[in-house]
């Protein structure tokens, strides 16, 4: 078996440590003597949507997010498209969240978004939402608890059908008022939780590595288990600090 993921943009959006939600997948896949293949798409490069099973978005400034959503738009919506239709794994956290919508402010500006989930990101009255927060989810194998950090100051608002990653146990989530985090579509992932993100949800990790492989496998592979102390430890402080508000 491989795990071959992509990353886009990782010069541009890698404002939240993002670089440590790739290595965690690439040491928890090695562990477990399955490959590993990374490879990168920056500004004006396309990509071959059935050559990679996993493909990463992280977050950037303002300034660089305005210009990945221009380029994103020219040169790699349709290949992400098509790759979530045929099941491939896409996790993009914050600024590469708000991509995946219609459309997002900054400031006064309205940015067309990639208009591959049913959702909008708005700037309204109030403070940023910063924060570490704590999400209960469900993706195929029993609820899972997720934990992390947010620091956004757009609200994302979801549409009536479209499926949120979970739901807030603590901190405010997409927009601070309807109780939802993130979003799911397919095996689509956005969420605002970055710290990083998969060091402290190593069961994340391991789901995301399974739906990965299931794309060329035909079905969901057995994980040989790992000796999660450190990571588990991860979690639960992480998840305590959000429950200490």
């Amino acid at each position: 078996m491989r795990l071959r993921l992509l990353a886009l943009y990782p010069e541009q959006m890698n404002i939240y440590a993002d670089r440590g939600n790739i290595l965690f997948l690439q040491r928890r896949c090695q562990w477990r003597n399955i490959g590993f293949d990374h490879a990168a798409a920056g500004p004006g490069e396309g990509f071959d949507p059935a050559a990679h099973d996993l493909v990463y978005i992280g977050g950037g400034q303002d300034r660089d997010q305005r210009l990945v959503a221009d380029d994103m738009l020219r040169s790699k919506r349709d290949a992400l498209a098509a790759g979530i239709d045929d099941a491939a794994v896409v996790l993009a956290v914050c600024g590469g969240y708000q991509l995946l919508g219609h459309s997002y402010q900054l400031g006064d500006e309205r940015i067309p978004g990639l208009g591959l989930v049913d959702l909008e990101t708005v700037r309204e009255p109030g403070p940023r939402l910063i924060g570490n927060v704590a999400i209960e989810a469900e993706l195929g194998n029993g609820p899972l608890r997720i934990a992390g950090f947010e620091n956004h100051g757009g609200r994302t608002y979801l549409g009536d059908e479209t499926q949120p990653l979970g739901r807030v146990i603590r901190g405010h989530g997409n927009n601070g008022r309807d109780g939802f985090e993130g979003v799911r579509r397919l095996n689509l992932f956005g969420t605002y939780l970055h710290g990083p993100l998969l060091p402290k949800n190593a069961r994340l990790a391991d789901r995301l590595i399974q739906l990965a492989l299931a794309r060329r496998a035909g079905a969901e592979p057995e994980l040989a288990p790992l000796d999660d102390t450190l990571e588990a430890s991860a979690h639960e402080n992480a998840r305590a600090a959000a429950m200490r508000g």
